[in-house]
């Protein structure tokens, strides 16, 4: 499905990494190309037709990512370099100041690294407390078992949307409706979520949410924090730099500018805003019911031709994305990437940032497929051609 829209795939190569990021489009390819080609200017900081056009192109991204999401404002889109940056921004800009010793976060064991350091920090650094959503059968999170672990102490619920291993969907909605009513924050990790549905913040209702643009098809590099309004305004900028400021004349008269501009200190990574605006643009003109279907479709197949292979492993057979995590009996996770690297298959192996997960489902490393959209069933078949002949496997390992 639209595979003529990315010139990668005109290689010979079967790329299965999506989870880790996704192809680029010709046409975000080339809007890129027109900002370094045409206008590339400052942000912000020129008075001349050039930077008129940045300016417009810029903040035309964040009218366009505040409808993606359905934000109250524009306020509430700060661009950054993707969902790590943001994440620490949350973490440490508005956290570090409110949390005190004994307080508790929530996080879970499949959380990805960006998601889970942050809070490490903090509990380091303040003595608040990590605890862990016990995950059920299938590695997923139910609201019971939040509520069975959340106590007075608990002030933060911070969660991936969807997980970059497992690929379960979150009950997002109901865990904050029952945080908020117990006073908790939630912080949401989207940088799987965003690919493969619809995100409403206004309907989620949660507090913070970061999300990357490598991950739908735009640049690598570019990411968005989205907060509250009323939240943004009292978290304390991680920059401090030209642009974000009104004026400064000594230590006690630092003036800064409103949101949006006081957390994007310095000069943007204006390409990759451009090209993000573009990215949602494109995904918004497939639609994600098309995506969706898609992928699910993909995933159910390569399921099915899997299954039979009596020495693969599946690690989640049920899964709400285009995952599917397996290992081959008693070979390394890693050779068998290098195998099918052999055959230009991409695929991702080891831990995938989520080094605590082992303590749920048992294994340190894993294969990781992750298919999207512009995959085949014949890419498939390739795959599962591949991995169907175990002597082959072992023959290629000497």
């Amino acid at each position: 499905m639209n595979r003529e829209d990315f010139p990668l795939l005109k290689q010979d190569i079967i790329y299965f990494d999506n989870s880790a990021t996704s192809l680029k489009p010709k046409c975000v390819i080339d809007k890129i190309a027109d900002y370094y080609t045409n206008y590339s200017a400052n942000a912000h900081r020129g008075d001349y037709d050039l930077s008129f056009k940045v300016d417009q192109e810029y903040e035309q991204t964040r009218t366009l990512v505040k409808d993606f999401l359905n934000a109250k404002s524009l306020e509430e889109i700060i661009f950054t370099s993707g969902t790590t940056e943001s994440l620490n921004m949350i973490a440490h800009g508005f956290f570090e100041d409110l949390l005190e010793p004994n307080d508790e976060i929530l996080l879970t064991t499949s959380e990805h690294a960006s998601n889970v350091l942050p809070w490490f920090r903090l509990a380091n650094k303040l003595g608040v407390k990590i605890n862990y959503i016990p995950l059920d059968d299938n590695y997923y999170v139910t609201l019971d078992n939040l509520k069975k672990v959340v106590t007075p102490q608990t002030k933060v619920i911070s969660l991936a949307g969807i997980t970059n291993v497992i690929g379960d969907k979150r009950p997002i909605k109901e865990i904050t409706e029952y945080a908020h009513a117990h006073n908790i924050f939630v912080v949401v990790d989207a940088a799987q979520m965003i690919p493969h549905m619809r995100v409403d913040v206004s309907d989620l209702d949660v507090d913070f949410l970061a999300f990357s643009g490598h991950k739908i098809c735009g640049p690598t590099g570019v990411g968005v924090l989205y907060g509250k309004k009323e939240l943004l305004e009292h978290l304390e900028p991680t920059n401090l730099g030209g642009g974000m400021n009104e004026s400064f004349d000594s230590p006690d008269q630092v003036y800064l500018k409103p949101l949006p501009t006081r957390l994007e200190a310095g000069t943007p990574n204006i390409a990759g805003v451009i090209g993000l605006g573009e990215a949602i643009k494109y995904i918004e003109s497939i639609g994600y019911t098309k995506i969706n279907d898609q992928v699910h479709n993909l995933r159910k197949y390569l399921i099915s031709k899997l299954l039979p292979i009596k020495y693969i492993d599946i690690i989640n057979l049920e899964s709400d994305s285009g995952i599917i995590a397996f290992n081959v009996s008693n070979i390394f996770s890693q050779d068998i990437a290098y195998y099918l690297n052999k055959y230009n298959i991409c695929v991702r192996a080891g831990n995938h940032c989520a080094k605590i997960l082992k303590n749920a489902v048992g294994v340190t490393n894993t294969v990781r497929i992750s298919l999207y959209f512009y995959n085949t069933y014949e890419e498939i078949d390739n795959l599962v051609e591949l991995l169907s002949d175990y002597d082959k496997i072992v023959k290629e390992m000497i």
